[in-house]
């Protein structure tokens, strides 16, 4: 789909306000490049990374090889079985997801080869010419987070973002209509919380995906917002202190979208990267959803 002016305009402010560099004269030589590999689209990314390559990171090829012509790329959070074969329908044969494929952190496959769930999911690319890529470290740690960025993007909140902060002075409202507001924009069906629904909400502390309790507490006591909103946490962590300050009358609450809604976001923003680098190349953003249902 041809995109306007202003949807173009408006995208190039998001990915330099990322860090991302934007050169029309490299992009229209690209654009003139029938055969893009996928280690081309790799390390133009990488490149604009400060300090990268990274000598440790989970953001390494799964499947394929970097010598492999792009036909097309698919951005998501997760390489579900449902996102690769409708990769393989758009013909297209890079899948760059954020999160593991393999279920587990690393992506780790040897104590999987016996098990036959792990070995369709990985014929299925295999036998198709799949390529597969996370990219989960380098969208983070661009000069301001990528994932982050597109997330903003996604809840309307651009007019309240700062550059490199995960704070946002939002429009005063309460707790039950911001979650509304979340379940909205997001296309979430429903959402845990902590705190009182009626509580007034207006600084934001927003830490998407799964940063961990300890990273989640610092940002609450740097921070003192009045509300965290995060994509998942254990229950034990900072559920807990949320309630914990609410018993000694704080006004604190908490909105845990889930992980996979909470950082979509960032495969939109790939997404966007990509079609300003590599114009022509056929690049589709396909929602993973979330694997777990509500009943």
């Amino acid at each position: 789909m041809k995109k306007s002016r202003r949807s173009f305009l408006t995208q190039s402010g998001l990915l330099l306000g990322a860090g991302l560099t934007i050169n029309p004269i490299w992009s229209f030589a690209q654009s003139e490049q029938r055969e893009i590999t996928v280690g081309e689209i790799m390390d133009a990314f990488i490149g604009q990374v400060s300090g990268a390559p990274f000598p440790q990171t989970v953001d390494t090829l799964k499947v394929g090889s970097r010598d492999q012509i792009v036909t097309g790329v698919v951005t998501t959070m997760f390489a579900t079985m449902e996102v690769i074969e409708r990769a393989i329908a758009l013909q297209a044969n890079f899948i760059i997801p954020h999160e593991p494929t393999f279920f587990n952190h690393l992506d780790e496959t040897e104590w999987l080869e016996k098990d036959a769930v792990f070995q369709r999911k990985y014929d299925l690319m295999k036998e198709n010419g799949i390529a597969l890529w996370r990219n989960h470290d380098y969208i983070h740690r661009l000069a301001d987070d990528g994932v982050r960025l597109g997330v903003v993007k996604d809840l309307e909140w651009e007019a309240y973002y700062q550059a490199n902060s995960p704070i946002l002075n939002i429009p005063q409202t309460n707790l039950a209509s911001l979650i509304h507001h979340l379940k909205s924009k997001l296309d979430v069906p429903a959402m845990r919380y902590v705190g009182d629904l009626d509580q007034s909400c207006e600084k934001v502390l927003l830490i998407p995906g799964a940063a961990g309790g300890i990273a989640q507490l610092e940002g609450i006591m740097k921070y003192n917002p009045d509300v965290l909103i995060c994509g998942e946490s254990n229950e034990w962590e900072t559920p807990e202190y949320v309630r914990a300050a609410n018993s000694q009358g704080k006004k604190l609450s908490m909105i845990v979208i889930g992980h996979s809604a909470s950082e979509e976001g960032g495969s939109e923003f790939l997404e966007t990267w990509l079609e300003s680098q590599f114009p022509g190349l056929p690049v589709f953003h396909v929602p993973s959803g979330n694997s777990l249902e509500i009943i």
